[in-house]
């Protein structure tokens, strides 16, 4: 079992930076996909940004390329820093620890934080 805690949301105006952690407990997460998922208001939970076990791949969305960075410190800790927030970016960010060991799939949740872009 992994625990998911999520923190560094809050409010902060269009252009601001925040930079969210998620922090694992319970297995170790070095060999786990990690993502971050964004629901905003009224719409379905998105993949935002995912990093590989190792950190050497990454993904994002093309609407925050270049403004948001994933990265882990691997064993315990990921992070989501994001600069130039827009209005757009406002929602609850979900942590999520992906793992696939076939035939089965070890996927975890986070409880998620609220962000909030003033325009």
């Amino acid at each position: 079992q992994v625990q998911l805690v999520e923190s560094g949301g809050g409010l902060v105006q269009a252009g601001g930076s925040l930079r969210l952690s998620c922090a694992a407990s319970g297995r170790p997460i070095s060999s786990y996909a990690m993502g971050w998922f964004r629901r905003a208001p009224g719409k379905e939970r998105r993949l935002v940004a995912a990093i590989s076990w190792s950190g050497g791949n990454t993904y994002y969305t093309n609407s925050v390329k270049g403004r948001f960075t994933i990265s882990r410190d691997n064993a315990k800790t990921v992070f989501l820093q994001m600069n130039g927030l827009k209005p757009e970016d406002t929602g609850v960010y979900y942590c999520n620890a992906k793992r696939v060991v076939p035939p089965n799939t070890y996927d975890y949740w986070g409880q998620g934080t609220q962000v909030t872009v003033s325009s």
